[in-house]
């Protein structure tokens, strides 16, 4: 397929984020017959896992089928929330009042974690608390939010500030949203670069990476686990699956809990920084209310657009959902037309059929997975939980541990309903 017309002449179908950070090279090295800890993934999870377990002495190896943190690690829109889906109301009526506070007081403190992490460790990675601009799809939407500022669960308040239609020029120039909700608390990274760091913590901690090693089959042993990969058989006492969106059928019943969800995004070529100013003003992250939910932001270098969504169902090749995507893009910001687009890609997402995140353990498998779009900080923190939990040292619990998580019946990893799904809260993404 060749490129669309809108696209630069140096137009790239790979992540914007790998121009600046190539995926790494592959360490050449036979696969141990034997190891402590097996971690099967190397995205933030299973490197934040392995981390933990190298660096208590044990003997780690990550394997990945493709390059190390190839999939959505390094090709999200390096946006950051403590946020989990279901709001307090939702959670104190499935977990409890008590439960509720612990899980989202937990989700947020994640958020200050992660920062606290890439401050202590010194990985270079563009971290900024910049703010998020939560867009109002509609003025129902708009309503919804300033109750949401103004009625918030005592001893969860965070900061938040509504700025109203008439004001919200100063946060984007557009007219396509009806105000919104700055919560100052969310950040901003680049992903890649976060990853690489990460990448290196856990190398020099100890652990061992082999990427294009794919697990293929998974059997017990008398002392842990057999796993043949594509690059041999691995003897485990521990496992870790730490896949999340590319979690595969060798696992199934992880496989049946997680949706993956296909999310789009483009770069656009580079402005003059006053037309990006213009553009956003205070230069946070954003995202809407809308159910298909949009989320944009600027380069750290502030130049470019960066700009995702879930424009298409099933769709594998971003070239082909690129149009839509930059018409979703200039249905909010139109004076964009001119600009080209210089790089699309697309990565999958784990949703779960609650819409929360999972860690714990099933038939001796350690897993945390389904992070719902917040990946960046859940899926650190929850590494990082993890790999203190195998090491057995007290305190490592989460709130999130034991949460019942279910399937449902006739799914085994594809998603077959989520085509109707879609035009159902594109309609109520309609009627506002």
């Amino acid at each position: 397929m060749s490129n669309p017309e809108f696209c630069s002449a140096d137009f790239k179908n790979l992540p914007y984020w790998w121009d600046r950070t190539p995926r790494p090279a592959r360490e050449d090295f036979d696969l141990p017959a034997k190891t402590e800890v097996l971690v099967v993934g190397s995205g933030y999870t299973g490197l934040h896992c392995a981390l933990q377990t190298a660096r208590a002495g044990r003997e780690t190896l990550v394997i990945d089928a493709e390059d190390a943190g190839w999939g959505c690690s390094t090709r999200n829109g390096g946006q950051i929330s403590g946020a989990i889906k279901p709001d307090f109301d939702t959670l104190c009526r499935r977990y409890g009042r008590e439960r509720a506070f612990a899980l989202v007081g937990e989700a947020r403190g994640a958020l200050q974690w992660l920062g606290d992490f890439v401050d202590s460790e010194n990985i270079d990675c563009d971290y900024r608390r910049c703010g998020r601009y939560l867009a109002a799809h509609s003025p129902r939407q708009f309503d919804r939010l300033v109750k949401r500022a103004r009625y918030q669960p005592p001893g969860l308040e965070q900061p938040l500030r509504i700025v109203g239609p008439w004001e919200q020029a100063a946060e984007i120039d557009s007219s396509y949203y009806h105000g919104g909700l700055v919560i100052d608390d969310h950040c901003s990274l680049d992903p890649a670069r976060y990853h690489q760091g990460l990448l290196e913590l856990a190398r020099r901690g100890g652990a061992r990476i082999a990427s294009h090693c794919a697990a293929t089959r998974v059997t017990r042993s008398l002392d842990g686990f057999r796993v043949e990969t594509t690059r041999g058989t691995i003897e485990t006492r521990e496992l870790v699956i730490a896949s999340n969106g590319y979690t595969a059928g060798v696992t199934p019943w992880q496989r049946r809990r997680v949706i993956p969800i296909g999310s789009y995004m483009l770069a656009t070529e580079e402005m003059p920084l006053e037309r990006a100013d213009k553009l956003m003003p205070g230069n946070r992250v954003f995202s809407d209310t809308r159910r298909i939910v949009v989320y944009f932001r600027r380069s750290p270098d502030g130049r470019r657009l960066l700009f995702g969504g879930r424009v298409s169902v099933f769709e594998s090749d971003p070239v082909k959902s690129l149009p839509a995507l930059r018409d979703e893009m200039l249905r909010i910001l139109p004076q964009l037309e001119d600009v080209a687009i210089s790089h699309t890609w697309m990565g999958f997402v784990a949703y779960t059929f609650d819409q929360m995140p999972h860690l714990g353990v099933h038939e001796g498998i350690h897993y945390a997975t389904g992070y719902c779009g917040s990946g960046i900080c859940l899926a650190s923190y929850f590494g990082h939980r993890l790999g203190r939990q195998l090491l057995g040292i007290d305190g490592s619990d989460t709130a999130f541990n034991g949460l019942p998580f279910s399937s449902r019946p006739l799914y085994h990893g594809k998603p077959w309903f989520l085509a109707g799904a879609v035009r159902y809260y594109q309609l109520l993404d309609r009627l506002g």
